[in-house]
């Protein structure tokens, strides 16, 4: 059974939001059993972790032989064991690929260079004075995602791939903003797949382990 190392606790903004969620969601998709290992502040730090994930971040997996970090890499190993996240043929498999690789270049770096006026450096003068070219960048990203989406479900038409898993988990960093409410069709395909059966036990999955691990921190 695939292990999967997430984190016990993160502060509030975070939660929700934490990339090991990526991973939960895709093998919920996949119908994939997992036991997860949690990681404390402590641990994530030290030579054993960082032999699993260099960088001590969340998440990495073991699967049978294999240790992985990185959650686009988890993704596209996930999706290759199933035939739900990726099409049966090789140019669908591309296309699906090419969405899930622009949602962590093209799309996660801008909206976090948003996360780091808005969340950690609020307040500061530098962030304010950024703030309003950042926003400008973003959204003429969020507008060519609302122009490529168009009117279908999916990126790539009537399916779910692991192109709108990377996408939505990444769109959802937004959730301290309305500037998804520009974009009516962005927001209905978030919701669209935010409602899938498989993000909701993923999301209810992760929630659980901090819930349970706060309880646990609290009566030690």
């Amino acid at each position: 059974m695939m292990k999967l190392y997430v984190f016990g606790w993160v502060p509030d903004f975070a939660v929700g939001l934490v990339r090991d969620l990526r991973v939960r969601w895709a093998l919920e998709e996949a119908g994939l059993p997992y036991e997860e290992q949690v990681i404390s502040h402590e641990e994530k730090l030290t030579d054993a972790y960082k032999a699993i994930q260099p960088f001590g971040q969340v998440p990495a997996i073991e699967d049978d032989d294999l240790t992985l970090f990185e959650s686009g890499a988890i993704l596209l190993h996930i999706a290759s064991k199933s035939d739900v996240l990726l099409p049966g043929d090789a140019n669908g498999k591309a296309r699906a690929t090419a969405w899930m690789i622009s949602a962590l270049n093209s799309m996660e770096g801008v909206i976090q260079g948003l996360v780091e006026i808005d969340i950690f450096n609020a307040g500061a003068d530098w962030a304010k004075e950024r703030r309003p070219a950042v926003i400008e960048r973003l959204e003429g990203r969020l507008s060519d995602l609302s122009k490529a989406l168009g009117d279908k479900s999916y990126l790539d038409g009537e399916t779910f791939t692991v192109g709108d898993l990377m996408m939505v988990t990444v769109l959802r960093i937004l959730r301290h903003t309305d500037l998804l409410a520009k974009y009516p069709n962005l927001n209905a395909y978030k919701e669209r797949c935010e409602a899938r059966p498989a993000f909701q036990k993923a999301l209810a999955a992760q929630l659980a382990t901090f819930e349970r691990e706060g309880e646990l921190k609290a009566s030690a």
